[in-house]
């Protein structure tokens, strides 16, 4: 049963103030979550979470996801390092933005070959 404040019994406070908003974008056969959540001390960050459906091994369908945190901290260059992908990856061109971005910075930036990177299944990281 709901109550005023729309928690559902059993709900405490801190569950309330965790998700703070969300955007469901559907595209294909996946979804991406946009989740706008907070910290104990009020601090806002973002998880983009990418799920899929697949086949698992006796048939039952389960959602395979993927899940990156975002932080505040990070929103203007995480930003600015999406569009500039998304642009080049629409027509090929780079932005200007780039060597703007690397003359303002003291931060190394090596690019990397698309070829030259490896598939990594993160599964595997904590079994050694």
């Amino acid at each position: 049963m709901e109550d005023e404040n729309g928690r559902i019994g059993g709900q405490n406070e801190r569950s309330d103030k965790e998700e703070v908003f969300t955007k469901v974008v559907r595209a294909g056969k996946r979804t991406y979550f946009f989740d706008v959540k907070s910290t104990r001390h009020e601090d806002l960050y973002l998880t983009i979470t990418e799920s899929k459906k697949r086949m698992g091994k006796e048939g039952k369908m389960f959602y395979e996801k993927h899940k990156i945190f975002l932080y505040k901290e990070d929103f203007e260059k995480f930003t600015e390092g999406l569009r500039e992908a998304v642009t080049f990856a629409s027509n090929g061109e780079i932005l200007d933005t780039m060597s703007r971005t690397m003359a303002d910075t003291d931060e190394a930036v090596t690019e990397v070959p698309a070829g030259e990177f490896s598939d990594v299944d993160f599964d595997e990281l904590g079994t050694r």
